[in-house]
Order: structure tokens, then C-alpha cells, then sequence
């Protein structure tokens, strides 16, 4: 049903898990932030690959399958480079119509979509899952959730982390996930339904559901939202209203800025899609691509160039 596939981003190697499809649409998919492949993808790209689609599901440089040095270390410019090097490795798969490219991505890649979307042409239709559309928002609103104890040994460890990496040391990581008052980098009530809706049973023990903790010092500057009325390309946005991770108003208001944007609303927090969201949310996502990709195609091959991913705000 699937194959690994390798392919280069900026010199670095990123696996990818290939599913061919019949119909000649392509949904390259991206997971959360720290989350690999498997537990980030899987039960959508098996539902969207038996929709006849192809699926090309990647670990970010840095995570998973993927290479790069030192590990568990979330950087948005390369991040970005590697969505581009999909794009392309996409293009070239025999089965795939290279007009026929969508994008998916959750929370933080959900984000991303939003960015890359607005800058490669290449790309037919975008789906954003729970994104993390504005950090500042969804820091703000998670951090109701949080002592405010551990948040200065949060914000504390992050210094040291970054100070840390000038000097070459080895990453200091926090968990993706925790209870209130511990060091996490996230810590509201939903946030700890991510082991049960992306990890059930441990079914996938290699995930490493740690990252650097630098990370949480630039995530309040990542303000991909603001990217969307520049989406050309059919937009969904797939809102889960009770979210506490990743501020939902924003990501509604990045939708309704998008020039052929659709905000769709589900109840449940931010991996309800995952969870007893699971059925109506690849319903949605199955109609949207069926819509852009197959009932009214691209006549045109996309334009090869890609817009300026430059890195901005030490996102990088």
C-alpha cells in the first residue's frame, strides 16, 4: 500500500512514505510541530489514499526518518525548504499530475500550509487543520493554562537552550505535552489528547515527543495567518472551536481573508479530528479535494518558481 521514498532538502535527506493513487491528485502531508510521519499522518493519508489519491507523507529534516544535526530541533525556514523539496519530489511521482498538487497540514504544519501555500505556485488547493495561524494568539490563550512557576522555568530553559546551541552544546528538550505546572511546551487540557488521538496503545514507540525548548521562544513571532489573503489557490480551514492549543479565531479570520477560502467548524478541541471528530472532518477534507483537484482541475501547469521563503523574525 505505500513505499519509502527519499528526497534532498538543501543537502539534507527527508523520508517520506510514498501511497500511489489512481487519479492523478497528489496530497502531500506535513504533521505537527515534533510529530513524525506516522503518528501525524497515518489515519488520514490511508482515508485519502482510498479515495484514489496519491499520498506523500514527510518527516521534516531533524525528526523521524529524516536527517539532519543535532535532532528534535524545529527551525521554520527549513521546515518551509522542505514543503518546497516535497512539492517538487511530488511532481516528479509517474502517477501524479503535477497540477494536481494539494497541501495538508495540522497545528503547526497546519500553519505552515498557510505560508507555503501563499508563496508556490505549484500548489492546487491547501487544507489547514487546526492550524496555528498566529502564535501570539495561541500562546496567549494556552497560557491560561499554565503556572505562572513553570512558565519562567519554561521561558528559562529556552534561554539556556538557545545560549546553549552558539556555543554547540546539545539540544535541552521539553516535552511536547504536560500537565499544568510542569515544563511542556504545551499545557492545556486538549493538549493532553494528543498521546491518546496520534499515539493510541503506543502504537508508534519511535515518535520522540520531545523538541528543543528555544522553540517556545520564537513560536509567539510565527505569524502565518497573516499570509492568507496572498493564497491564490482553494483554501479549507478546519476549525475546531473548543481548541485551546492553537487559538481558533485566528485561524477563522486567516480563512475568511483567503481569496477562495472555506472556514469549516467542528466541535471538540485540537485533536478532535483525530478523535470523535475523525468521521465529519475527512468527510470535509475528501469533498474539498474532490471539488478542487478532480471536478473542476487546473488547465494550466503551475508556474515553476517558488516565492521568497527568506527567513524572517529568527524564525529561522
Amino acid at each position: 500500500m505505500r513505499e519509502k521514498v527519499r528526497f534532498i532538502s538543501d543537502g539534507v535527506e527527508c523520508v517520506a512514505w510514498h501511497y500511489p493513487g489512481v487519479n492523478g491528485a497528489c496530497v502531500i502531508m506535513g504533521a505537527g510541530g515534533g510529530v513524525t510521519k506516522e503518528p501525524g499522518t497515518d489515519r488520514f493519508a490511508g482515508r485519502f489514499h482510498d479515495a484514489g489519491y496519491t499520498v506523500l507523507a514527510f518527516d521534516y529534516r531533524r525528526l523521524g526518518e529524516s536527517g539532519g544535526r543535532p535532532r528534535q530541533i524545529l527551525r521554520m525556514g527549513e521546515q518551509f525548504a522542505d514543503w518546497q523539496a516535497a512539492i517538487t519530489c511530488a511532481a516528479t511521482l509517474p502517477e501524479v499530475d503535477p497540477t494536481k498538487i494539494a497541501i495538508w497540514g495540522f497545528s503547526l504544519s497546519g500553519g505552515h500550509v498557510f505560508r507555503v501555500a501563499a508563496r508556490d505556485a505549484r500548489v492546487a488547493a491547501a487544507i489547514a487543520q487546526t492550524p496555528l495561524a498566529d502564535g501570539l494568539a495561541a500562546i496567549s490563550k494556552a497560557g491560561r493554562h499554565q503556572k505562572p512557576a513553570a512558565m519562567l522555568r519554561f521561558t528559562g530553559r529556552g534561554i539556556r537552550d538557545a545560549v546553549g546551541a552558539l556555543g554547540g552544546r546539545a539540544p535541552l528538550l521539553v516535552p511536547l505535552a504536560g500537565e499544568p505546572g510542569t515544563v511542556a511546551l504545551l499545557t492545556t487540557p486538549d493538549s493532553l489528547d494528543g498521546d491518546r488521538a496520534l499515539n493510541p496503545g503506543n502504537q508508534y514507540p519511535d515518535w520522540q515527543q520531545e523538541v528543543a525548548a528555544r522553540f517556545g521562544l520564537r513560536a509567539p513571532f510565527y505569524r502565518p495567518g497573516r499570509d492568507a489573503p496572498r493564497v491564490r489557490c482553494p483554501l479549507l480551514v478546519l476549525v475546531c472551536d473548543q481548541d485551546q492549543a492553537a487559538a481558533p479565531a485566528a485561524a477563522v479570520e486567516a480563512g475568511q481573508r483567503a481569496r477562495r477560502g472555506e472556514v469549516v467548524h467542528l466541535p471538540g478541541g485540537h485533536y478532535a479530528p483525530f478523535l470523535d471528530a475523525h468521521e465529519p472532518a475527512v468527510d470535509t477534507e475528501l469533498s474539498f479535494l474532490s471539488r478542487h483537484l478532480l471536478d473542476h482541475p487546473r488547465t494550466e501547469h503551475p508556474a515553476v518558481g517558488v516565492g521568497d521563503f527568506s527567513r524572517r523574525g529568527g524564525l529561522a
